[in-house]
């Protein structure tokens, strides 16, 4: 078995707290985070569930919590966890691809994840957490970096698949879910399988990996 350092997860979060590359050193020459970052991460030594998402939006920056706001209601009610279990980092270790806010587009939507921190950081804070034994990959850009080539053309496919990913024997599980932003409130009215066949799959694995109940 892995040893799992506590020290070096401690060390990796307050680097990711200290972190200002985005301002400093943008990838693209001349576009800096144009507000002060503010990296929202939660690492752990103990926990078996990673929740992997995009990049927090404007009320997680202003909180620094992660998925502190209408979104994170969805994905809490979608696992059937409660608040104060969701936030305890012995039990659940949020990672998004991109650490702080990327600022809002011409329509007024939030940006893409930077493209600096997973570069500089995934790797290591994923090598960091071997002890996690399931990864729940929320949109597109947490899918293309957990799932590469096995990632469907579309997010509808690659969820529909998810018996592909979540049903392994080398390395941790993995369930592809939505983005649970009200914006995709449509596409659950019309995928009303996701709600069916997912989530009773996904609540259930939910509750035997942080209160260790038997998982069918």
């Amino acid at each position: 078995m892995d040893v799992i350092e506590p020290d070096r997860i401690a060390d990796l979060g307050a680097g990711i707290a200290a972190c200002r590359i985005c301002r400093d050193h943008p990838a693209k020459p001349g576009n800096p985070l144009p507000h002060e970052p503010r990296p929202v991460a939660t690492l752990s030594s103990t926990a078996r569930l990673l929740i992997a998402g995009q990049a927090p939006g404007l009320r997680v920056h202003q909180s620094g919590l992660p998925f502190d706001d209408a979104s994170g209601n969805r994905l809490r009610d979608w696992m059937g966890v409660t608040r104060e279990e969701f936030y305890d980092a012995d039990r659940l270790a949020i990672v998004p691809m991109g650490f702080c806010f990327p600022g809002y587009d011409a329509k007024g939507s939030d940006l893409p994840p930077r493209k600096e921190c997973a570069p500089a950081w995934r790797s290591r804070v994923i090598a960091a957490m071997p002890q996690i034994d399931t990864v729940l990959v929320i949109g597109q850009y947490a899918a293309a970096w957990h799932l590469g080539a096995r990632r469907k053309k579309t997010t509808t496919e690659t969820v529909r698949n998810w018996r592909e990913y979540f049903f392994v024997n080398d390395g941790p599980r993995i369930l592809p879910l939505p983005h649970p932003s009200w914006r995709n409130s449509g596409w659950l009215k019309s995928n009303g399988w996701f709600e069916a066949e997912i989530l009773p799959v996904l609540r259930q694995h939910v509750d035997s990996l942080i209160r260790g109940t038997k998982f069918a």
